[in-house]
């Protein structure tokens, strides 16, 4: 459970990340492959079916997209190391990978290739993983099946007359709303940009890791600097 209030960094943090995701995600759908990017229930759905009807091409395509999501998982893991939402984990390092991955998706769905969804996937992937838990929280960035799931319970509760914890809900709320904008802004954007309209989460999530890069390093002298006796 959210036990105590959520510092606004995360919640504005949390709803651009999500923003972007729904970008990616209205991309994908809309783009040549029809394919959901930001999660893994469809592609997985997409996996077993072609499977069953014997088409091995889209098989493949479905098990290289899931298989390119995992891979950003594993990414993520190697590069924060910890599974808790704190300042000073290596978040401006992934951010600013996570930019070029959506970077590369850019060049390669140009040229209707797969390797373009799988990068996309890849930063889904690595973003998702990368914010997983703040205080008890469970916080996905990149599907919002568990945030509906966890609001509608929160209903249900208030309804009963039961305790609701309301810092918890505006986080699922912000985060909902942000993936929620971020498809809106994907599908105008692919209608006028195709797929150049993921330049924005790139420049988002590009510029966001080299602010928070600078801000941490500014942080790490000051700290060194007041620790240091004056000579």
């Amino acid at each position: 459970m959210l036990t105590k209030h959520t510092p606004i960094w995360i919640l504005i943090g949390g709803g651009v990340l999500a923003g972007c995701a729904g970008v990616i995600n209205a991309v994908g759908f809309l783009g040549v492959h029809h394919r959901a990017l930001s999660h893994l229930s469809g592609p997985i759905t997409v996996l077993s079916t072609d499977l069953s009807a014997a088409d091995f091409r889209l098989a493949l395509h479905a098990f290289l997209v899931v298989a390119a999501f995992f891979s950003g998982c594993v990414l993520s893991g190697f590069i924060i190391r910890q599974s808790t939402l704190k300042l000073g984990r290596r978040y401006g390092f992934a951010l600013g990978l996570e930019s070029l991955l959506l970077i590369g998706a850019v060049h390669y769905l140009k040229q209707g290739a797969i390797r373009g969804d799988c990068l996309a996937a890849m930063a889904c992937g690595l973003q998702n993983a990368m914010a997983t838990n703040y205080s008890g929280a469970i916080i996905r960035t990149t599907h919002m099946t568990g945030v509906v799931t966890d609001l509608g319970l929160a209903c249900g509760h208030f309804l009963r007359g039961l305790e609701v914890e309301w810092g918890r809900l505006r986080l699922l709320a912000t985060l909902l709303a942000g993936f929620f904008i971020g498809g809106i802004f994907g599908a105008i954007g692919f209608r006028h940009l195709a797929y150049e309209t993921l330049y924005i989460p790139a420049a988002l999530t590009g510029l966001t890791g080299i602010a928070y890069s600078i801000y941490k390093h500014i942080e790490r002298v000051r700290k060194r600097n007041a620790v240091t006796p004056a000579t």
